[in-house]
């Protein structure tokens, strides 16, 4: 059975309390959460199957100093992957935004962490998620009219997170059983 490592960047809660839900969704086989600023890219090559998980701040951006956390997050991190393989590993995505107040860019950082770890070589799984029941101008997480993992809005949909974290788990789990 594969180990699983969940790994957030925020510098709020909510990508962090979803984290937490995943993982005990998973149960044994996933470690504790950890915050992307805590981990080291030989964190991530530890594992066989990761799920990484993102807010999108302002305009489309990924969390990190520049938008205002008090700590390096995915935005510095990020970098850090140049060189490295993640050939063999397995990666889900899942992102957190808010269809209402930022519909130009809803959930749009999902996409920069997907591109990092495809150019990587990671096997992406948990992508094709549909964009339907979603109301939003644009987002640079779609590709092929699906999301590119996971997305949830806290904000306004926060009564479907639940039922959609477990339809995408029940879609990944061969993953790591």
């Amino acid at each position: 059975m594969a180990k699983v490592g969940v790994i957030f960047g925020t510098d709020t809660g909510s990508t962090r309390r979803v984290a937490k839900t995943i993982a005990k969704c998973i149960g044994s086989q996933a470690d504790k959460p950890v915050n992307i600023r805590n981990a080291g890219v030989e964190n991530l090559l530890a594992y066989d199957v990761l799920i990484l998980g993102t807010p999108t701040y302002g305009e489309g951006e990924l969390p990190g100093k520049s938008t205002g956390n008090q700590t390096e997050s995915w935005e510095e991190f990020l970098p850090r992957l140049k060189g490295h393989s993640f050939e063999g590993k397995k990666v889900a995505l899942y992102g957190l935004g808010n269809q209402k107040s930022y519909s130009s860019n809803f959930a749009s950082a999902l996409r920069d962490i997907y591109d990092a770890f495809t150019e990587c070589g990671a096997e992406i799984i948990g992508d094709g998620w549909e964009a339907a029941g979603y109301k939003f101008k644009f987002s640079k997480a779609i590709i092929d009219d699906q999301f590119v993992g996971l997305v949830l809005d806290e904000e306004n949909q926060k009564e479907l997170t639940e039922e959609r974290i477990d339809l995408w788990l029940k879609g990944i789990d061969q993953a790591w059983s």
